[in-house]
């Protein structure tokens, strides 16, 4: 479905991401695993369009990726959760849930997916009305996550959906994203909690300083002993 080929990523004479190589299958859920600093995020945002490569090539189903716009990506059927949650304030849950579509003209589908999005995340619809600023951390983290399937995507880049949450919505999070798995959409997913992402991930790879130094199966990597000391705690 997608393959990243010997990418490179600058920041002004820094380069964030050096030669990285990776593929996603249709279907997955592939995790990206480090610490702070490693890459993630700019691999993330380059996907998406918002940042572009210096070198190396992304190819979405058949379709190279690094000359488009961030809008053009989304229309291809990608869409990204951002680090920090980012609602727009003022806005009620549902408008903010409307933003998600806003590249759709399918009114009838757009309704179903509204619901979709409300079985998924029961709390938006008791909350749909409500300014999405007053939402508490969880419930925002929810609404960014329903407002980025409102694309109807094929692909979704999550970048750290469990940071800064109570435990309560940690593990309901996780859930939520396998069921988004089971319902037929492809995640890419970034998260500083590795022993979460392992255990529901189909693939995995571990990025340090720019680069890939391991790649295995979820379960593979769950029990690596190097990346249970530098990631699992011990």
């Amino acid at each position: 479905m997608l393959t990243v080929n010997n990418l490179h990523v600058n920041y002004g004479a820094i380069t964030a991401v050096k030669g990285v190589s990776f593929t996603i299958n249709q279907g997955e859920i592939v995790t990206l695993i480090g610490a702070n600093g490693a890459g993630k995020s700019t691999i993330l945002k380059t996907l998406s369009g918002l940042l572009k490569p210096s070198q190396g090539t992304i190819t979405y189903q058949g379709q190279e990726l690094s000359k488009l716009s961030a809008p053009k990506i989304v229309a291809q059927g990608i869409s990204q959760v951002p680090e920090g949650r980012h609602v727009f304030p003022e806005m009620t849950v549902k408008e903010n849930l409307q933003m998600g579509a806003y590249l759709r003209k399918d009114s009838s589908a757009i309704a179903a997916d509204f619901q979709r999005v409300y079985r998924l995340f029961p709390i938006l619809a008791e909350r749909q009305d409500q300014d999405a600023a007053t939402l508490s951390g969880g419930e925002q983290q929810m609404l960014v996550m329903g407002r980025a399937l409102m694309a109807r995507p094929k692909l979704i880049l999550l970048d750290e959906p469990s940071m800064g949450l109570a435990p309560i919505y940690i593990q309901k999070i996780f859930t939520i994203i396998e069921e988004i798995k089971k319902q037929g959409t492809t995640i890419l997913l970034i998260e500083q909690n590795a022993n979460q992402a392992l255990k529901i991930a189909d693939r995995a790879y571990v990025l340090a300083t720019g680069t890939i130094k391991l790649s295995g199966t979820g379960a593979e990597l769950l029990t690596d002993q190097a990346v249970k000391q530098a990631y699992l705690g011990g």
